[in-house]
């Protein structure tokens, strides 16, 4: 569309500068690996740009699009293009990556030429895993996103940072060896009834109905419960969500960021790409399981936050409580509730992300997390607070920022699928106000200690610096961007939304139109009626 290879020139730009750093910075240079790297993930961004003007909404077709024979004798190829849903993960990656490597400046002090190299490395696995249309090129990036993510926990990460990062290591590998055996399954079925080698996912689709019609439904089941896993577990959904608060809390703060802006999403995507639209029957035969976790998911992360000492722990309770959210619109199987839940992952990834780096910024300067070691930090660190203050409104769903839009439509979309759906996942909605205005409350409101206040003259507990207002202000523009007008957003997403919502429930639209007429005769036939009555 734009006469060159975007999408692979994007994806592969951070490995290449990872390259180029490795072979031809010294260890001992860290300032030139340091903006070497950073210049390198805004070039990425910059890039990542023409993708959004040039993208068109009309259509749910894949665009961009790259196709190259890789390994012809058993049908793989090297097939990238974006729909509006990858789009916005694509731009969310590429943002999210130049301001993880921006905010480690001060943060990391030893290894600093591998850190940055490995960041930029998971650049490449997670903007994979959007972009492939290929199931064997997806699951190739899928795991190779594993290894730079386990190093930076095992490496940089806090005390119990090895038992972090094997645990993260084990829970992903577990659910992606569970997908390829799907994978496999469907590859070799494809061959069977179309005579032909393939891993194209958009065959994949095709071929869902003729599954549905022609294979058992233990067969159906079995393979959308290996996908349900594989995803599930990335996500996380309770109850496989224990290998995230332990990643979270070793993770350093870049890890934490990258970690809950973009690989927990790269779950979610997995539901829409392959199980949604692959085994749409056995979604739905499934959906009272899938729907309940979700919602005891919701509640639970909200709870278990509630009670959290350690500020990076509730925030990393509070991802599972927001992620419910996201699959119970996702799994309402309506326009409403898929869009709500794309928005409010990206939603996620820019207040939670934030979040981290907001804890992150005390830890380097106190070296605690605890809360009780905090209190009364808006009359030393007035700018920190207002940073502060915004990204918990945001994280709340507060009307006029980002997260009051994805929220609200999801539970839309709950809604109209099942109206006791929206009412129990509301209290996760409270519960999270109260969580997080509690944090807030107990962090910026409360007496300064006199061990901080001797921190604050010394410079130690100090406000936060030009550089770190300049990484938080895209995250700032962007709530309120998504808060006061989302429907660039929504034009993105509609079409492809649309297109899977069929995909999934054939005719839903056509019977909503139908329902839309006969309430509005159903109103008008009333109308007359009263107005004959008062005649």
């Amino acid at each position: 569309m734009l006469g060159f290879p975007i999408l692979t020139i994007v994806t592969f730009l951070p490995t290449i500068g990872a390259i180029l750093i490795a072979l031809f910075l010294n260890k001992e240079n860290t300032k030139a690996i340091k903006y070497s790297a950073f210049f390198i993930a805004v070039v990425d961004f910059i890039l990542s740009l023409p993708l959004w003007f040039y993208y068109d909404p009309t259509t749910w077709k894949m665009q961009f699009e790259e196709s190259v024979s890789w390994i012809p004798s058993l049908g793989i190829r090297y097939a990238v293009g974006i729909d509006g849903i990858s789009l916005v993960l694509v731009l969310l990656t590429t943002l999210l990556g130049f301001i993880a490597i921006w905010s480690s400046f001060e943060a990391i002090k030893h290894r600093e030429k591998e850190y940055y190299v490995l960041l930029l490395l998971l650049q490449t696995g997670m903007l994979g895993v959007f972009i492939a249309e290929d199931f064997f090129l997806f699951y190739v990036f899928w795991e190779v996103m594993l290894v730079p993510m386990y190093f930076l926990i095992g490496v940089w990460g806090g005390p119990r940072k090895l038992y972090a990062a094997i645990k993260f290591f084990l829970y992903t590998l577990a659910g992606s060896v569970l997908m390829l055996v799907a994978i496999l399954a469907l590859y070799f079925y494809n061959h069977k009834v179309n005579g032909v080698w393939t891993f194209d996912i958009q065959s994949y689709h095709q071929l869902a109905s003729y599954i549905a019609a022609h294979t058992s439904k233990t067969w159906q089941y079995l393979l959308a419960i290996a996908f349900f896993l594989g995803f599930a577990i990335k996500v996380p959904m309770f109850p496989f969500h224990t290998w995230l608060p332990d990643a979270h809390v070793e993770a350093p703060t870049a890890g934490s960021v990258i970690l809950a802006g973009v690989l927990l999403k790269m779950g979610t995507y997995g539901f829409l790409r392959f199980l949604l639209p692959i085994f749409p029957d056995a979604t739905k035969a499934l959906l009272p399981y899938f729907v309940f976790l979700a919602i005891v998911g919701i509640i639970y992360g909200a709870l278990v936050a509630l009670i959290q000492k350690d500020m990076k722990k509730l925030v990393a309770y509070s991802s599972v409580s927001h992620l419910g959210m996201c699959m119970l619109g996702l799994f309402a199987l309506n326009p409403n509730g898929i869009n709500g839940s794309i928005i409010q992952m990206i939603n996620h990834g820019i207040s939670t992300g934030a979040l981290f780096l907001i804890v992150g910024i005390v830890y380097e300067r106190k070296h605690t997390r605890l809360i009780k070691e905090y209190g009364g930090l808006s009359k030393i660190m007035p700018v920190y607070a207002t940073v502060f203050m915004i990204m918990t409104l945001s994280s709340i769903g507060l009307p006029g920022l980002n997260g009051f839009v994805g929220e609200f439509t999801i539970l839309a979309g709950a809604f109209q699928a099942k109206p006791i759906w929206a009412i129990v996942a509301t209290s996760g909605i409270v519960l999270g106000a109260a969580y997080m205005l509690w944090l807030y409350q107990r962090v910026m409101f409360n007496e300064v200690s006199e061990e901080n206040l001797e921190l604050h003259k010394k410079g130690v507990l100090k406000d936060l610096t030009p550089r770190e207002v300049a990484y938080f202000m895209p995250l700032i523009l962007l709530a309120f961007w998504i808060g006061l007008y989302p429907k660039p957003l929504f034009r993105a997403l509609e079409a492809p939304v649309n297109h899977l919502v069929e995909q999934v429930e054939p005719g839903f639209f056509s019977r909503e139109q139908v329902k839309f007429d006969l309430n509005k005769a159903k109103k008008e036939i009333e109308k007359e009626a009263e107005e004959g009555h008062h005649e």
